[in-house]
């Protein structure tokens, strides 16, 4: 039972994660299709910034989930926490323009997430040294 619930986890995470990329992947060709047709709102609209956020809740409940699981290696835990801490702060600067960083830069988490996910799931298993 615990080791599904965790599979659950990780294909959640990473299937948000992955959304997240191709959200962030998307962005600028939205926008770019936007200027092109409307001369106004040259601003990022609410709806879209608030997907960034729905994406960081859905990924924190998987690494909190992932965090608690007696099966998963600490370096995995240690790297999910990381990554997604690095994504809310690209995600958080991209909001408020805390400091001047690309915001591609949330690409690196995103990516991270992804491929943590799934080794954490055994879809890697072949990349993982049998004990």
């Amino acid at each position: 039972m615990i080791l599904k619930l965790s599979n659950k986890a990780d294909i959640i995470g990473a299937s948000a994660s992955f959304l997240c990329l191709i959200h962030c992947i998307a962005t600028p060709f939205v926008f770019l299709i936007k200027s092109s047709t409307a001369v106004c709102c040259s601003e990022t609209p609410t709806w879209w910034q608030s997907i960034d956020y729905i994406f960081l809740i859905v990924a924190f409940f998987a690494v909190v989930h992932i965090t608690n699981n007696k099966r998963s290696k600490e370096w995995i835990k240690f790297s999910l926490v990381v990554s997604w801490i690095g994504l809310l702060l690209v995600t958080l600067n991209s909001t408020y323009f805390l400091f001047h960083i690309s915001n591609e830069m949330a690409y690196i988490p995103a990516i991270s997430l992804v491929c943590l996910h799934l080794y954490n799931s055994n879809i890697f298993s072949f990349l993982k040294t049998s004990k």
